[in-house]
């Protein structure tokens, strides 16, 4: 068994067909049809099956799938140490929370993991997160989400068993021009905002996501743009908007916008991983690290509230490692 022939084995996995997982090695179908063959007659299984939508994974093929991660993140990580280079994490983000929440996290773990380098990679969209972190490209990533469960604020969740952790609350605000109608009512409640308009931008968009959850399909929604967009559409009085507090708290302080009185839930502040690849010791140290800043752990606070999304959804307990580390 070959580390080559495992990397062939995950492409394959990907991108279903061996013709698209040769286009993506750049080698010819014949060559990958040929180690999957070697890889099958060294293990004395067969690993897949053709099925309508490409190549599926037999029972053995899915029991390889968790070790051909683990072998090759280990042989990756045997050449660092040869080299004698820095570790290295690759954490990807939303745009979103690249320039407010990033930096945060990346103080945390530098506190503790000085000699860990971080690449970090951000992305307009949840999906191509979740991707990258599937297919290897990204060891995990931060994004917006609130539940129990990955995709409770509304998005699909990956097909890959995933785990994460939820690291900060993101408070919400729902904001309008000061002359806005509803800008000095006390109590609002959800239905107040029927047919106002409601600045938003993609429904793909964790804040109009978030909007949906709060205000149901009761207001018009208004497509902006992104959050600086939305921001300033408000400012002039062109609808309400729900965004982060974080990026209209300068607003609010300037007297340009207001915060309606509507209670909002917080959104979190989520570590996404994949699930067989949380014992490589730079995700431990993220996990740890990320979790509170320096001060709340000098206080003795817990550390640490980790969730691990299996592929029926249940939530299972923090490994023995995290307990170790926190």
């Amino acid at each position: 068994m070959e580390l080559r022939q495992l990397a062939t084995f995950e492409a394959v996995i990907r991108h279903r067909t061996v013709t698209d997982a040769a286009v993506a090695l750049g080698l010819a179908p014949s060559s990958v049809s040929q180690q999957i063959r070697t890889l099958e007659a060294a293990l004395a299984v067969t690993l897949f099956t053709r099925g309508p939508k490409g190549m599926e994974l037999t029972p053995a093929g899915e029991r390889l799938r968790g070790w051909a991660r683990t072998l090759l993140d280990t042989a990756e990580q045997a050449v660092h140490d040869v080299r004698g280079e820095r570790r290295r994490l690759r954490l990807g983000a939303l745009e979103t929370l690249a320039g407010s929440h990033v930096p945060l996290v990346l103080t945390r773990l530098a506190e503790h993991r000085p000699d860990i380098t971080v690449d970090v990679h951000s992305d307009r969209t949840r999906q191509g997160l979740f991707t990258d972190v599937a297919e290897g490209r990204l060891d995990a990533a931060l994004l917006l989400d609130a539940g129990e469960d990955i995709g409770g604020l509304g998005f699909p969740a990956p097909a890959e068993p995933f785990a994460f952790l939820d690291l900060d609350p993101v408070p919400l605000a729902l904001v309008a021009a000061p002359t806005h109608a509803l800008a000095a009512r006390p109590a609002l409640t959800p239905t107040d905002l029927d047919h106002e308009r409601l600045l938003v931008n993609v429904p793909e968009c964790s804040f109009w996501l978030a909007g949906q959850r709060l205000l149901g399909t009761g207001p018009e929604r208004v497509r902006a743009g992104g959050v600086p967009v939305m921001r300033a559409w408000a400012e002039h009085g062109l609808g309400v908007t729900l965004l982060p507090r974080f990026a209209v708290t300068d607003s609010l302080r300037a007297g340009t916008l207001v915060q309606l009185d509507l209670p909002v839930p917080d959104l979190s502040l989520r570590l996404v991983w994949r699930k067989d690849r949380e014992t490589l010791p730079e995700l431990r140290d993220v996990l740890y690290a990320a979790t509170l800043p320096p001060e709340r752990r000098k206080r003795g606070e817990p550390s640490y509230r980790a969730h691990q999304e299996s592929p029926v959804g249940r939530a299972a307990p923090p490994s023995r490692e995290l307990r170790e580390l926190s």
